[in-house]
């Protein structure tokens, strides 16, 4: 009987019960039983488990009927309130909602999804046992199968809706499921009794099906009691938000938490990526902001996974201790859990994939009239989104753990595994290394897949061809072994490309770091070359790379066809027959094998890249850290001391055979105020770091008592606005913050900001003064309130009075009672300290009071010789000039010392005007300095593409590579298409050609193809890495050649991540991920056109299908590619805060802050977590439909070729037809999934673009304009009208500044801090370019000549000491212009000689990163060497002695007198005596020039600015110059 008359028989039956029942309906009211039992048994079907079965599906179908009812209804209404809810109404709801919190799961309530699930697996299993065996029960038929589909469909409706009363926060069980519970339980009772009857009766054996039933009796007995309790076991904790006072800052606003929608998510939204629908709907009617990302699920929180991470190598580290080893295994039991249930659905995943393959040959005997094989059946399987995104949610776990782990590593790294690690190599680890170390284990999925999909393809050969198929395998195995040498090689190729990348990296950090020294210094050209030359470098590595990858792309593209080649060959030899079934078969299984040997490339490369990258995190993780025993914490309690250090040696260099600081002595009390003093390089800095615990302790012991404070001496400001650098972290209280401003002579700084204390400082305080910045770090660790305060020569940047006013009413005032050890050079500060340690050569050489060491005379005296002498040329100023007065009073007889001032002099032409209040450096009065990172909206331009595509030769070699890929497809489809017309159908007819052509022409048209690909995969990476060149160097030129404003408003970290991340995807993706595109859709083309030839009514389906695809590809790329934009985007700032947090981590440490920044780093990569999970969510979101869409393509192909009349179709072609259908669905997806990933890494170019298109400042020369040779000759500056700003919507800085500076003059440029100066010095080297008025230096305007031949023409000895990396000649001389012997004449003047004779390398002694291994008063003497070589005309010292002691001060002012005695000298300084003997004093007030003139003239006037410097300098001195008198 066949199943059509099957089918119309069923319903015949029972309209013939209900017939017969309505006969018998009388004997119902009958109450003898024996009427009854007649009735029954006139009615036997109620006897029979098919009727029951039949009539339970139809209660089931009533069910879902009803609640799928329900949920239109609830939908509809839901979204006509949403069109009427208004936006405060939303908002007020969220807020309501916040009220609700603490979600408790009962145990009820998980044993309910369990029961659930479980259920449903044992229905779906015996669906599958149902379709795919042809014999589990009596009952095969159609209806039993349908009634167990919707017992299916009814569970997988059940689950959804008891995962979703966690989503509904529902705690009662609805009366339709309760009922529905209760039915199934009476169902499956039903189905219990009818096993157990014959089983009773007949006596036979509990079988595989009965003990199915009795197990799902048992789940629905449990949810039948729940349903009788009728609560869902689902409690919630309340409390009530107290609403905030103020409204959030826009800061604070962007860091508003979003419930996580993946957490929430049923089993079935998770399965079709239903989830995502808010968020794809969202940014589908509107651009994507950061506000608008859910957060991430808790378990994929980077604080959870960070802490995860961190028990599980503490529990490794325990076991086995930290070795490299130990390391992996704490990798592995991290990922291990989730890795396993990728393997799972991997496995599963290829499983199925063979499942075509192996039916094909049935399939060709079927249609060719063998219908004994209709029978059979195929399936497919969605389950790759989950392995795919189930791999990525993996990636993000563990770059997350890895991330906060090198971030938190950065701040415990002792001084010396610092020195290993520069911040350029460990940006590289975060942005590349873990990056390959995530991919790594992605592909490990590939592991598990591998052997499988190897046997299964060796089963489904060897079941068609026989033996042939170990030939088969043969070639396999041959074309695995191929990949031992290929991946050695690239193994050892990475490790080279990852050093070339991680030195241009370390170069590239420096650079942006110290881009001002460089422009000043004309030296940008030079070490842009150096920058291309390091480049040079890596790309001759990435070259060698990518010749290897297209050697290995030819060998593995061609690997089918060789495996095919040799499989059926070796059946010729052997005389196995070659039917086109068997033939077809055996090549849609090379295709499936196509998969696994492509990617055996990528997997080895991966694996060794990941290998490589791995081995260098591994070594980082394992470095030194700061000993926590180097200090000793002692209570406050136990000790009246609050330091002490006895028989201390400590060294920088462990293995230096002289330590840095021996012999240590010293004890001190609570509340001492201790001052440090001595030579530039005697161990000042370095005894504050032995208390620190920052320099490794040799001998001897430390014990500290209390809470520190810190201010190293070069200033550490965090990017933010003034208030929360001075808080750090600490709560508000207004009191104390106004008291402590007050105190750092801070509130005229920030009278003078329009937003005050609100003002944003831009990267390491860019925006700053050097003499604000000192205040904000003192006014930080004052607002500490710590008991041990360590200043490290604070006081050098800030002019006398504000220093002055800093030490009275900070150190001697608020921190009266506090212990404080001060570093200073400014002996004036001196006698009031309560011990003076006075170092020389890493010891403490005199220790005691301060009128106690003058009396000693041995040694303190030069310091404090110095010192006299400097004021005493400061105090005879004056009191020639009050002698000037006095005369002039006494022949004139009236007072003119006001008119002396405004005297017209000859020497002088400036303009005095009356400072202005209004003149600021504010920064957000009209925008903020650093502004948000660009990022543009809306799709990747094609002009994006063109640029890309174009670059090389104007594009001509991309047809070619076209060409090329287009031949290949060309040729591999006439290859299977000449097997499949060629082979003869069956076994018993004679082939149509001989066996000998039939092989040739298939090993010619398989090695045409092979030819093809190579030469397609050759021109791909030659013109993916020519483009990124070319890019690189438009980008880098731009960059160096971009004015300092860009840097001044552009964090390094943007700058570092477009140089590291964005470049390595131009470098080795851009290319590859068009070429498949290309790839994707040339093959696609190839399967229409032979689908076109057998099967072209399918055509029907597949466009309807295509524009389906196209358009869900439409509504879901501009989510995922602005979600990639902020992806990239968020990336930056975590690159940024690790730089920020390494230059500062030893003031990270001093203040216990250690917890707050590593807080404030998981933030930062939750923030970049957001978007990247819901980018590949979206793009799982979208491969899930278009696997939905493509399986109906398929689906319709089969049921065309099946029911086609015999004899229509050729059964051969047709064959063809479906093996090349067996792989449209991967196609379809591949297309569609390959231009949304293109289309996102696009994005790096774009971004990459950005920065090629910045401004650049002035022509380095203007070849109409160069001034002569000798320029300048006399070196007499002439300004007028000055006015200089940093940006065009900031106010001006310099205004109407006008002045004429005389040549061969020296001139003091003195001035508060903050006054101007600094910009001043700018504008004359054209830094910040005049915004009105001229600068005319030897009647050249400076404003008309090319940028070098002003900077190349003028010295500088800037405020920040700069050092590069490298030798100590490379930075005195890094162009290499002068012999060794005028260099070592230098070192010699700059008083650095015999410390450098003292290193064996001598010239060639190594500077380390940022010249930390020299304090920073060497780095001082190493930039006066510089210009000592240079010996230009006009020098400019900006506070070039202020790191230096008053000795060493004098030495250099007298080297700069006889070196530079024709010359034109500015000096800008805060020391009064540098000044006091220059010819011309200029004074800088708020912006504006408000004094011009000798300094004798300006000491005479009592009211001028200079004069009341002088006697602020004079006074802070009267203590010392009494004590020196006694």
């Amino acid at each position: 009987m066949d199943r059509k008359n099957l089918l119309l028989l069923i319903p015949a039956r029972m309209l013939r019960w209900v017939q017969e029942g309505l006969l018998h309906r009388s004997l119902l009211h009958d109450s003898s039983k024996s009427t009854i039992l007649k009735y029954l048994q006139g009615w036997p079907e109620l006897f029979s488990p098919c009727f029951w079965m039949n009539a339970f599906a139809l209660i089931h179908l009533i069910f879902i009927t009803s609640i799928s009812t329900q949920f239109v209804f609830k939908k509809i209404r839901w979204c006509r309130q949403g069109l009427h809810t208004t936006a405060t109404e939303r908002n007020e709801y969220s807020y309501q909602d916040q009220k609700k919190t603490a979600i408790n799961l009962g145990v009820s309530y998980q044993a309910c999804k369990a029961c659930c699930l479980l259920t449903l697996t044992i229905h779906v299993l015996r669906v599958c046992l149902m379709l795919f065996t042809d014999r589990i029960s009596d009952s095969k038929h159609p209806i039993c199968v349908l009634s167990e589909c919707v017992q299916m469909i009814s569970w997988i409706i059940l689950s959804q809706v008891v995962f979703n009363f966690q989503k509904t926060e529902s705690t009662k069980v609805p009366l339709v499921i309760r009922a529905w519970w209760i039915f199934n339980f009476l169902e499956s009772t039903a189905g219990v009794v009818f096993d157990l009857k014959p089983i009773l009766s007949d006596h036979k054996h509990i079988g595989f099906e009965e003990w199915i039933n009795m197990f799902t009796l048992g789940f629905c007995s449990y949810l039948c009691a729940i349903s009788a309790r009728g609560t869902t076991g689902i409690t919630f904790t309340h409390y009530r938000v107290t609403a905030p006072l103020l409204i959030p800052s826009v800061r604070q606003q962007t860091q508003v938490r979003r419930p996580c929608l993946y957490g929430r998510a049923s089993i079935l939204e998770v399965i079709t990526f239903s989830w995502m629908n808010p968020v794809i709907a969202t940014g589908y009617k509107k651009t994507l902001e950061k506000n608008d990302v859910p957060d991430v699920d808790g378990h994929d929180s980077a604080e959870f996974l960070s802490d995860s991470f961190k028990t599980i190598m503490d529990d490794v580290e325990r076991r086995h201790g930290l070795s490299t080893l130990s390391i992996y295994r704490a990798m592995f039991l991290f990922v291990r859990r989730k890795l396993m249930i990728n393997a799972v659905l991997a496995v599963l995943n290829a499983s199925a994939s063979y499942v075509g393959p192996s039916l094909i040959n049935e399939l060709v005997s079927f249609l060719g009239g063998q219908k004994q094989y209709g029978h059979k059946r195929a399936c497919g399987n969605n389950s790759t989104e989950s392995v795919v995104f189930g791999g990525q949610q993996l990636d993000m776990r563990l770059r997350a753990a890895l991330i906060s782990h090198i971030y938190q590593k950065g701040l415990r790294l002792s001084f010396s595994s610092r020195q290993k690690h520069t911040s350029g190599d460990i940006i590289n680890y975060m942005g590349v290394d873990i990056q390959r170390i995530t991919n790594a284990v992605w592909y490990t999925n590939y592991i598990w897949m591998l052997p499988i999909q190897l046997s299964l393809a060796v089963c489904v050969l060897y079941q068609n061809l026989g033996p042939g198929a170990w030939a088969g395998l043969a070639a396999i195995l041959a074309v695995m072994l191929c990949n031992i040498p290929l991946t050695r090689m690239q193994k050892q190729l990475q490790t080279k490309i990852m050093a070339a990348k991680d030195d241009r990296m370390k170069a590239t950090t420096e650079i942006l770091r110290s881009m001002k020294i460089l422009k000043l210094q004309a030296w940008d050209m030079q070490y842009l070359q150096k920058l291309e030359a390091l480049r040079s470098e890596e790309y001759n590595w990435l070259w060698r790379s990518v010749r290897l990858t297209a050697l290995t792309t030819l060998v593995f593209w061609g690997a089918p066809a060789f495996i095919s080649s040799i499989t059926f060959g070796s059946c010729i030899l052997m005389g196995i027959p070659l039917t086109t079934g068997t033939v077809l078969s055996a090549l849609a299984t090379f295709r499936m094998l196509q998969d696994p040997i492509f990617t055996l490339p990528d997997l080895l490369s991966v694996f060794a890249q990941g290998k490589v990258s791995a081995d260098r995190v591994v070594k980082y993780l394992q470095e030194e850290e700061l000993k926590c025993d180097a200090v000793t914490q002692v209570p406050r309690s136990d000790s009246c001391y609050d330091v002490e250090i006895d028989q201390g040696i400590f060294s920088w260099e462990l293995e230096s055979p002289s330590p840095t600081i021996t012999d240590v002595e010293l004890r001190v009390k609570r509340g001492m105020k201790v001052a440090i003093c001595g030579m530039v390089g005697s161990g000042k800095s370095s005894l504050l770091s032995c208390i620190l615990g920052e320099m490794p302790k040799l001998e001897g012991t430390v014990r500290v008592s209390g809470s520190k404070a810190y201010v190293p001496q070069t200033a550490w400001i965090l990017s933010g606005n003034i208030k929360d650098n001075i808080l750090f972290g600490n709560p508000y209280d207004k009191e104390k913050y106004e008291r402590i401003i007050q105190a750092c002579a801070l509130n005229k700084d920030l009278d003078l900001f329009a937003n005050g204390d609100l003002t944003e400082i831009g990267e390491r305080g860019i925006n700053m003064s050097g003499g604000q910045k000192q205040m904000i770090q003192i006014a930080r660790s004052m607002y500490e309130d710590a008991d041990i305060y360590l200043f490290d020569d604070p006081f050098s940047a800030v002019d006398a009075q504000t220093g002055s006013h800093i030490f009275k009413n900070s150190i001697m005032g608020i921190l009266r009672d506090k212990t404080v050890l001060y570093v200073t050079h400014q002996v004036e500060f001196l006698s009031a300290a309560d011990l003076i340690l006075v170092m020389h050569d890493g010891k403490i050489a005199q220790k005691g009071k301060f009128d106690d060491l003058l009396q000693l005379n041995i040694g303190f005296e030069v310091i404090v010789g110095a010192h006299s002498q400097a004021l005493e040329s400061v105090m005879n100023a004056e009191s020639t000039s009050r002698i000037s007065v006095d005369s002039q009073k006494s022949a004139d007889g009236e007072d003119e010392s006001d008119t002396e001032s405004t005297m017209d002099d000859p020497l002088q032409g400036t303009t005095k005007e009356e400072p202005a209040h209004d003149v600021t450096q504010d920064i957000n009065e009209k925008g903020r300095l650093t502004q948000d990172e660009e990022r543009e909206k809306g799709g990747i331009g094609k002009k994006v593409y063109w640029t890309y595509l174009k670059a090389v030769h104007g594009g001509a070699l991309v047809p070619v590579t076209i060409a090329a890929q287009s031949f290949f497809q060309i040729l591999h489809v006439a290859s299977n298409y000449w097997m499949a017309w060629a082979s003869s159908p069956s076994s018993a007819t004679t082939p149509s050609v001989g066996l000998g052509l039939l092989f040739s022409v298939y090993v010619a048209l398989c090695m045409g193809s092979a030819l093809c690909i190579f030469a397609r995969s050759v021109l791909t990476s030659l013109i993916g890495l020519l483009t990124s060149e070319k890019f690189f160097k438009n980008m880098t030129r731009c960059i160096l050649r971009a004015p300092m404003s860009f840097f001044d408003s552009t964090p390094t970290g943007r700058i570092l991540n477009r140089a590291s991340n964005d470049q390595s995807v131009l470098d080795l993706q851009i290319a590859n991920k068009l070429s498949w595109c290309i790839l994707s859709i040339i093959q696609i083309l190839g399967t229409i056109g032979v689908m076109s030839q057998v099967a072209w009514p399918v055509f029907a389906i597949l466009v309807p299908v295509m524009v389906l695809s196209f358009l869900c590809q439409r509504y879901q790329i501009p989510t995922s590619r602005e979600l990639s934009r902020l992806s990239q985007i968020q990336r930056a700032p975590i690159l940024h805060h690790f730089a920020e947090s390494l230059s500062g981590a030893s003031s990270i440490r001093a203040y216990g802050q250690k917890n707050r920044f590593k807080k404030a780093n998981l933030e930062l990569v939750d923030s970049h977590s957001r978007p990247w999970f819901h980018n590949i969510s979206s793009m799982e979101w979208l491969g899930f439909r278009l696997n939905m869409l493509s399986n109906l393509v398929f689906a319709g192909s089969l049921a065309l070729l099946v029911n086609a009349p015999e004899g229509l179709l050729n059964p051969s072609l047709a064959g063809l037809a479906v093996t090349y259908a067996l792989n449209l669905n991967s196609q379809l997806t591949a297309i569609i999934w390959n231009v949304s990933s293109t289309e996102n890494k696009m994005i790096a170019v774009e971004r990459i673009l950005q920065y090629s298109k910045i401004p650049n400042e002035a022509p380095l020369v203007v070849d109409d304009c160069r001034p002569p040779s000798i320029w300048p000759k006399e070196g007499s500056i002439t300004i007028r009208c000055l006015e200089v700003r940093y940006a065009e919507h900031l106010p001006s800085i310099l205004r109407n500044i006008s002045c004429t500076i005389p040549g061969r003059k020296k001139v003091g440029i003195v001035g508060r801090t903050g006054s101007g100066k600094s910009t001043f010095v700018q504008a004359l080297f054209r830094i910040v370019e005049p915004r009105e008025g001229t600068i005319e230096i030897d009647n050249v305007d400076i404003c008309k000549i090319g940028l070098h031949d002003l900077r190349g023409r003028l010295s500088i000895i800037p405020q920040d000491p700069t050092m590069f990396e490298g030798t100590v000649r490379g930075n005195l001389d890094p162009l290499n212009e002068y012999p060794d012997q005028r260099v070592w004449e230098v070192l010699d003047k700059c008083q650095l000689g015999d410390l450098v004779r003292q290193n064996p390398k001598g010239l060639d002694s190594t500077v380390v990163e940022n010249g930390e291994n020299w304090s920073v008063g060497q780095r001082q003497l190493f930039c006066l060497g510089r210009v000592l070589l240079k010996r230009s005309n006009v020098l400019v010292l900006d506070e070039a002695t202020a790191s230096v002691d008053s000795s060493t001060d004098a030495i250099i002012q007298d080297t700069i007198r006889s070196e530079f005695s024709d010359c034109t000298v500015l000096t800008v300084a805060h020391r009064i005596h540098t000044v006091v003997d220059s010819d011309l004093i200029l004074v800088f007030s708020e912006g504006r020039i408000v004094e011009y003139d000798t300094p004798s003239k300006l000491l005479k006037n009592k009211n001028s600015e200079f004069s009341k410097l002088a006697r602020e300098y004079s006074r802070r001195s009267c203590r010392f110059s009494g004590s020196g008198k006694n």
